[in-house]
């Protein structure tokens, strides 16, 4: 059983699919490994460490393997180079990318995206979401805080008082969770909104107060798998009004709103950005997915009438921790797909888990939410 770690080829991303304690694991599970030079330099990880680990590194590490282990959905040029048949993991991406998954399924590849992963107990251990943006709703407050012009706590000198800051965070769930923590570890007065009717308990668990329309649709605003549904034109105007005049007094907001399947939705407009005061700061973490604020812009950092727009990738930026993360969700994921006793690859097809993430197998798209219209 051979397994291959690619270096990523999109050249924004720092993560790697293992580390030399992942390596170590695998081995001991009976799998050659091979990794692709350069790998984990971004995530501060040296050859030699993978090599001391028991791994090779090679620059065809890919083309024998029966898994390749990566962070993002493999290009068409990266897919010439696994064997038909070879199991590729990752964080696919795959709403509105039916040409990539109809690529991969021509290629002959078996794809399982990590996203995809059920929100069910015994994989919690594989939930590549929950743990990327964990790091994602902490890095947010840093990149806020970096940027936003005063400190954060309330500090009283002889000289004077400085106020506490005011933190907004839009959307309780892993990441916002996360930031209303930090944020409140640092000192700063934390409000935090949501659809969801169940974020409101834990928003003031972690000392923040709760902003929402709390109406009946509101107290039905969440999937049976735990999201947010998609809200009614009608209270979405309700919330926005309740929004917009609380974005005027905030000194940063934090916006991490995504509904799987969906662009991002818009949550702060252009006139609510200029309502805020010079010196304020937004931070957008569903910027990739087209940002949850209206002049947010991928990888950059936009000022609009002295309001700063942060829309910097997470949690790419904590590039070791998400790294170490991510590849102990694979290896989790790798545990259920490797028979211990045999110590070759087994792959329960019935496996709820399996199921839920395979993507494409023997050339076709398998996944029952993807496959091209005319399959379906």
């Amino acid at each position: 059983m051979r397994i291959s770690v690619a270096r990523e080829s999109d050249p924004a991303e720092t993560r790697v699919a293992a580390t030399p304690e992942t390596v170590r694991k695998l081995v001991a599970l009976g799998a050659e490994l091979a990794v692709e030079p350069g790998a984990g330099v971004k995530s501060g990880i040296l050859d030699a460490d993978y090599a001391a680990a028991g791994a090779t590194v090679r620059s065809d590490a890919a083309k024998d393997a029966d898994i390749v282990l990566k962070v993002r959905r493999p290009s068409e040029a990266e897919l010439t180079a696994y064997k038909r048949g070879a199991l590729v993991i990752a964080i696919m991406d795959p709403y509105g990318n039916d040409a990539a998954l109809a690529a991969m399924a021509k290629a002959g590849i078996t794809a399982f995206a990590m996203e995809l992963m059920p929100r069910i107990t015994r994989a919690q251990s594989m939930d590549v979401l929950s743990s990327q943006a964990n790091l994602g709703g902490y890095r947010a407050v840093i990149d806020g805080a970096a940027e936003y012009g005063r400190a954060l706590p309330m500090m009283m000198t002889a000289a004077g008082t400085v106020p506490a800051a005011k933190v907004f965070v839009m959307g309780a769930g892993v990441a916002g969770l996360q930031a209303i923590a930090t944020a409140r570890r640092l000192g700063a007065i934390v409000t935090a909104t949501d659809v969801r009717p169940a974020a409101k308990e834990q928003v003031e668990s972690l000392g923040a107060k709760f902003i929402a329309v709390e109406d009946d649709e509101f107290r039905q605003a969440e999937t049976a798998g735990g999201y947010a549904k998609e809200m009614s034109k009608e209270y979405q105007a309700k919330q926005a009004a309740l929004v917009a005049e609380h974005i005027k007094k905030q000194d940063i907001v934090i916006t991490t709103a995504l509904i799987p399947g969906r662009p991002a939705p818009r949550l702060i407009s252009r006139d609510m950005v200029a309502s805020m005061r010079p010196g304020s700061v937004i931070v957008d973490l569903a910027v990739e997915r087209g940002g949850n604020v209206e002049g947010a812009r991928p990888g950059e950092l936009v000022e609009s009438n002295g309001v700063k727009i942060v829309g910097y990738s997470n949690p790419g930026r904590l590039a070791a921790s998400a790294s170490g993360l991510y590849a102990k969700n694979l290896y989790a994921f790798l545990e259920i797909l490797i028979d211990k006793k045999t110590r070759a690859l087994a792959v329960n097809w019935d496996d709820d888990i399996v199921r839920a993430t395979a993507l494409t197998r023997d050339g076709a798209v398998v996944h029952p939410n993807f496959q091209p219209k005319s399959a379906a």
